[in-house]
Order: structure tokens, then C-alpha cells, then sequence
């Protein structure tokens, strides 16, 4: 039972603001309860805060301000106060940024009569059209349906506010009065009977056993592409709906959403509530209510969707589990994956992590009996595993500019001529990676980081995708300005559609890129075209490895299977082995065999070798002796350090007194590296240096790295960030 402080009584709030510590506020009129969301003055300003518990104190009461208000919101939960702070003292990172992302929704005070809200009218057309209103409508038809407010759909279409108003005076867009936000349709767990195979049925009775426990418990559900793990799942979410608590499913794309909430309304006959970058800010603030108010049984959601005011949760999924999008790389730094389990824990939940290609942690995890393992070995139905074979490019005869071999060339045409589908998969977006000049050798790179610029044609557009700016594709040298003597080096997946073009003229090709899509409709609408016919030949980067089922489909060729091996990442084999047999996994998904063709110039290399043999059990043993000789995740810890600042004379200058004072951590025995730049040393202006420190598996490196950083007085202008368990080394 949370504790009610009554009018007067010293409160401590923790507020979403930059500050050190709680601060102390009296109870308002009537009292509050620990938890509770408030509005309380700081400043000349009000802002969000969360009862934390008692104040302090210390000082002259009569100086302590009072709480402007308690918000229309249910109170925090202890449970997610213990999650939030074991997060906070785990990443290093201060309580009101952790608040932060449990607020996540607009207007949380703001009540239904405060709003209004505009969606797509009964009248098809204007009177007539500008670009402006046209703007107004495709977004409105990009979230099918949803609703907005008026400064919200004004600002992603890009428009004034009097656009909006002009298409709601012909009913082209509706305005109403918002309403209580509305809990969401009860799902209904007995709605249709899926028939599962023996397989899939142990596999499932085994997760709905342990929803029924009603205890904390870890499983790694580990299946074959193609094996129903989907459907194995929901059975166990259909169990946490039976036992009256609410469900989490997170996935590592919204590419990906669409298809699945169409399968859980297929399964339990209602949609589930929807929480990612690609909701409305409208639907946000609703589905963090209902949430709370246990009027949604089933979120389907990214990985923030980890910190919803859940009442009564049973069950988290993690879909793809080994996903590197999982980890949130700025701000808060944390691996949903890893919080997951920890949220379950915390709320005696079960927790399933699925994949087809499991992260090293969790198949340590399961080797050493922390998460139960169940695996799925067989397709579902009549479809089986690809054929999987290397392309030795050494031997291939292919001219300079040429990417696509002729042995994979007569593959394609093999497919074309029986009606089947092929898929050409190259993990580069864009046309170039890097545009240099003939004359002087110059290459075109970002005016604000080290980075070159990728020519992204279709768009007309050199890009850095390191912070998004963008420039015309010169004509002239920027350097020596030689004209017409600028050109493309090497493939990005515009390029390699070219060259398809060249190659089968008559093929209809489609080509799937994050960067190509405006919207997650239009994404979804092209998946959707190209899995019932609509192409001969899928041109794709990775977004195409994440769960998409094309059942034409029994050709993956493998443009670059080398890509992923360059570099010096600890993970480089891991993610190479993973993403190689997930892209693989695409063809043959229905009742046609499918075949996968990596090309390579190191066909003997360990991990193409692995790929190819199937064998992914011995690949995971020997990665796993690798990094245990090496004493690295999951069998030691890291930490990375990362300083940045406009003036790469004070990076270097904190780098060193750091490494120069490093005795906390010597103390438990870690060893530091570093400083030394990032490999991509300037990102927006700032200048990046960075440090590794690398601890045994029992050290306590959380309280060692706070004392470490705790001695060096950081120049305003400078940033430090430290990421436990770094899965990227840049």
C-alpha cells in the first residue's frame, strides 16, 4: 500500500528536470499518495514530477512551496519506481532522465476538455487542391484513421494551421471535442484455435505453463525462419489474457508491426494498443492511460514500450531478441532486451526472448540454465530450410564496376522464367558509399563530422549517416573544382538496383530501403505488393531480414556476405552469422524450396563456413570460447567512455586526466584503454574521443566508473556519456 502524505507534510518530487536530487514540496489540500503524478512549481515554472516519498527536510518549512496540483493520472507503482532506479544505478544515468521516459506522453494533465482533436473527414476531396492540402491529407491517410491535434497534424504535414482549418470547413478533415481517452477493445484469448504442429505445441504448452506460475521466469524460444514461433507465442499470450494480466510484445521495426497486429486481430479479435515512433502523439497520451488504468490487456511496441505504466503485467515478449536496434545508443543508454528481463523479474513476469539467430548473451544465458531454451527445428507446414551455397568470387570473371555475378545472374533467370521471386541483399543504403574526385582524389565528406557522404540518387542527395545533413551531388570538385570529374566508388543498394535494371530489363524490381519510404504505411503498402507478386526481383538493404514472409520467394543472393567481417568489432561474426542466415532465411517459405547464394571472396573464412554448414550450434561454441579466452561479453564486462566536445584540445585533455586517475578502477582489478578518437572522431562539430575499460564478470564496475568519473571537473562545453555493455565500438 503506497503511504498518503496528508496537506502540509514534506514531500520529496523527483520532476523530469536536469537536477541532482528530489526536492522538497508540501502535500497539497487534501493530501497526496507516493507515486502520485503532480504539477509543482520550480522556478517561474511548472513542471512534471512524481511523489518520490518523504522530504527531507533541514530547513525553514515556511519556505517550502506546495504542490500546484495531482494530476488526473493513476500513481506510479513501487515496481516501476524499483525498475527505473535499478536502471538508473546499472547505466549510470540520473533519476530525472529515467522519468523522462516514463512520462513519454503529451498532456498528461491536460484534461479532455483542453482538446481538440482533427482526423480524416467524409468528404473525399476539396474544392481543390494545393500542395499544402494535399500535405494535410497523405498524412492523415498514412496513420489510417488516427486522430491529431491541430498543432500536431500541422507540423507533420509540414503546413500552417489555417491549411488544416481551410479542409475542416469542407469536411475534408473532421474536428471534435476529445472525448476521455477510450480503453481499448478486450481481447479475447478463445476467438480462433490455431493448429499447431507437435513441435510447436510442447513448445507452447511449456510458456503457458509458466504464464499459469504467475512467477518470474526466462526463456529463449530459439526456431528455425519460418518455424511459427509467431504463433507459439501468442498462445502464451493468450494465457496471460485467461489469467487477467496484461502483455508486452516488442519488435525491432515498425516495418514490422503492421503484418503483426494483423495477426493478433486475426487471433483475439480486437487490435492490441500500438506504441512507437510511427503513433501519434494523441494516441500516445491514450495508451499510456489505458495502460495505466488496465484498459489495454496487450501493447505491441518498440523498445520504449519497456516503460508504460503496466498494472498488472504477465507476460514480455522480445521478437528477435538479438536485434541490434534494441539498444538505445543515445540519451538513456540500455538494451531492452536486458531490461526486459529485468522488468519481469521485478513484476514476477514471464519473459520469452525469440529469434531464429539468438544473441551470444542469451544462448550463454541458456547454456548455463539462467533462461529455460526451447527450440522449434522444423519450417511450419511444407516448407524447409534453403539450400545454402558460396559464390567464390575469386573466380568469377565480373568487370570492375560489376557487383552481381554470373553465376548468380543465371539464378535470377532461372526464377524469372519459372514465375518465382528472387532477392538481391546488399546492407548499404544509398548509391555510393563514398563520392571522389578523379582529378585531384578528393572525397566528398560531412561539413560536421568525419564521415563521408553516401550518394543517395533517388533523392538527388549526398547524405551523412552520421547526422542526417544533406547536400546537392556537386558537379564540380568541392577541392580543385574540376568539373564532371566527380564519380561514384562502390555499391549501395540504389546502385545495385542499376545495375538489375541493365541486367533484366524486363524484370519488374522493387527496392526496399529505410531511407526510400516517407512513411510506415507507404513501407508497409510495398511489402505488402512485392508478397503477392508485385516484383520479379526485391532489391534490399537489412530491412528486409526482419520477419517479412514472401512466399514467392526461393532465391536470396548475397551481393557482399564479406561486409560485416571488415572492421575490428567485437561482434562482427556474431551479427555477420546473424544477419547472413536470417536474409537467407526469406526464400522457401511456402511450399517451393528455396536457395541462398552468398557471394564472397573468403568462402574458408570460419564464420561463411558456418553460415554455410548450418551447424549453428558449433558456431556459437566457438565464439563463445573466443570471447571467454578473451575475457569479454558475456563473460566479462566493458565498459565504453565516450567525451565530446567543440574543442578536440579539451577532449584529449579529460581523456588523459582520466586515464592518468584511474585507480578505482584498478582497484577491482579492470584495466582501461585508452583515450584515443573514435573511429568516427567528429559527429555534428563535436569532437569524440573515447576510452574502454574491460572488468572481470563479479566486478562491481558500476560504483568503481562513478568514483572514476567523480575526480575530473568537466568544461561546460564537454560531454561525457558511459555505455555498459557498448554493442558498437564507433
Amino acid at each position: 500500500m503506497q503511504r498518503h502524505f496528508a496537506q502540509g507534510e514534506l514531500i520529496a518530487v523527483l520532476t523530469t528536470q536536469p537536477l541532482d536530487r528530489a526536492l522538497d514540496y508540501k502535500a497539497p489540500e487534501g493530501g497526496v499518495f507516493e507515486g502520485a503524478f503532480v504539477e509543482v512549481p520550480l522556478g517561474p515554472r511548472k513542471v512534471l514530477g512524481v511523489v518520490w516519498g518523504e522530504g527531507e527536510g533541514g530547513y525553514d518549512l515556511a519556505k517550502v512551496r506546495s504542490v500546484i496540483r495531482v494530476l488526473d493520472a493513476v500513481p506510479m507503482r513501487d515496481e516501476m519506481k524499483t525498475f527505473l532506479t535499478r536502471i538508473a544505478q546499472y547505466t549510470l544515468t540520473p533519476m530525472p532522465a529515467m522519468l523522462r521516459l516514463a512520462t513519454r506522453a503529451p498532456g498528461l494533465g491536460d484534461p479532455p476538455s483542453m482538446r481538440r482533436i482533427y482526423r480524416r473527414g467524409t468528404t473525399e476531396e476539396p474544392d481543390r487542391w494545393t500542395d499544402a492540402r494535399r500535405k494535410v491529407v497523405a498524412v492523415l491517410d498514412d496513420f489510417g484513421g488516427l486522430a491529431f491535434t491541430l498543432k500536431e497534424l500541422a507540423e507533420m504535414a509540414g503546413v500552417s494551421t489555417s491549411v488544416v482549418k481551410g479542409l475542416v470547413t469542407q469536411g475534408v478533415v473532421a474536428e471534435e471535442g476529445s472525448p476521455r481517452d477510450l480503453p481499448f477493445q478486450r481481447l479475447e484469448p478463445g476467438t480462433t484455435q490455431v493448429a499447431l504442429t507437435d513441435e510447436q505445441a510442447a513448445a507452447s504448452e511449456a510458456l503457458t505453463k509458466g504464464v499459469a506460475t504467475g512467477e518470474f521466469g526466462a526463456t529463449l524460444l530459439k526456431g528455425v525462419t519460418g518455424s511459427g514461433k509467431t504463433e507459439v507465442y501468442l498462445e502464451a499470450v493468450a494465457a496471460c489474457l485467461e489469467a487477467g494480466r496484461q502483455a508486452l510484445v516488442l519488435l525491432p521495426e515498425i516495418a514490422l508491426t503492421s503484418e503483426f497486429l494483423t495477426r493478433v486481430e486475426a487471433r483475439f479479435g480486437a487490435r492490441p494498443a500500438e506504441w512507437h515512433s510511427g503513433v501519434t502523439m494523441t494516441e500516445r497520451r491514450r495508451v499510456w492511460k489505458m495502460v495505466a488504468e488496465n484498459c489495454a490487456d496487450l501493447v505491441v511496441g518498440a523498445r520504449s514500450a519497456l516503460f508504460l505504466p503496466f498494472q498488472s503485467l504477465g507476460l514480455i515478449v522480445v521478437d528477435e531478441e538479438h536485434d541490434t536496434s534494441y539498444k538505445q545508443e543515445d540519451g538513456v543508454l540500455y538494451n531492452a532486451r536486458d531490461m526486459a528481463v529485468l522488468r519481469a523479474s521485478i513484476t514476477g513476469a514471464q519473459v520469452v526472448l525469440a529469434s531464429a539467430t539468438p544473441s551470444l548473451e542469451s544462448w550463454a544465458n541458456a547454456e548455463a540454465g539462467k533462461y529455460r531454451r526451447l527450440t522449434l527445428t522444423s519450417r511450419f507446414g511444407a516448407a524447409v530450410m534453403p539450400e545454402m551455397h558460396a559464390i567464390d568470387m575469386r573466380a568469377e570473371e565480373l568487370p570492375g564496376s560489376r557487383w552481381i555475378s554470373p553465376t548468380l545472374t543465371k539464378a535470377v533467370t532461372d526464377r524469372i522464367e519459372a514465375g518465382e521471386q528472387s532477392l538481391l541483399f546488399l546492407n548499404r543504403r544509398g548509391y555510393a558509399p563514398v563520392t571522389i574526385c578523379r582529378a585531384c582524389g578528393h572525397q566528398v565528406g560531412c561539413d560536421h563530422c568525419d564521415a563521408r557522404m553516401v550518394e543517395h540518387r533517388f533523392q538527388k542527395r549526398l547524405m551523412c549517416h552520421q547526422c542526417g545533413e544533406t547536400k546537392p551531388i556537386p558537379h564540380k570538385c568541392p577541392s580543385c573544382e574540376a568539373e564532371d570529374r566527380m564519380a561514384p566508388v562502390g555499391p549501395g543498394v540504389e546502385r545495385l538496383a542499376e545495375e538489375v535494371k541493365a541486367l533484366f530489363p524486363d524484370a519488374r524490381i522493387a527496392v526496399l530501403s529505410s531511407d526510400l519510404f516517407g512513411s510506415a504505411r507507404a513501407l508497409k503498402e510495398q511489402i505488402e505488393a512485392i508478397a503477392s507478386g508485385g516484383a520479379d526481383i526485391v532489391v534490399g538493404t537489412q530491412i528486409i531480414a526482419k520477419g517479412h514472409n514472401f512466399p514467392l520467394l526461393t532465391l536470396v543472393g548475397v551481393i557482399d556476405a564479406d561486409l560485416g567481417l571488415q572492421g575490428s568489432d567485437l561482434r562482427a561474426a556474431e551479427r555477420t552469422f546473424q544477419l547472413m542466415r536470417q536474409v537467407s532465411g526469406r526464400a522457401g517459405r511456402a511450399e517451393k524450396p528455396g536457395v541462398s547464394l552468398l557471394q564472397t571472396f573468403q568462402p574458408e573464412h570460419p564464420v561463411i563456413r558456418a553460415i554455410l554448414s548450418g551447424d549453428e550450434e558449433d558456431f556459437w561454441r566457438a565464439e563463445a570460447a573466443e570471447r571467454r579466452a578473451a575475457g569479454v561479453p558475456p563473460f566479462g564486462r566493458m565498459a565504453g567512455i565516450i567525451l565530446s566536445s567543440p574543442n578536440v584540445q579539451d577532449v584529449f585533455d579529460v581523456g588523459k586526466a582520466l586515464a592518468a586517475r584511474s585507480e578505482p578502477l584498478r582497484r577491482i582489478g579492470a584495466k582501461v584503454y585508452g583515450p584515443a578518437a573514435a573511429p568516427i572522431a567528429r559527429v555534428r562539430g563535436r569532437h569524440r574521443v573515447r576510452l574502454l575499460v574491460k572488468a572481470d564478470k563479479t566486478a562491481p564496475l558500476q560504483a568503481a566508473l562513478a568514483d572514476w568519473v567523480a575526480q575530473i571537473k568537466l568544461p561546460n562545453n564537454l560531454r561525457l556519456s558511459i555505455d555498459i555493455d557498448p554493442q558498437r565500438f564507433y
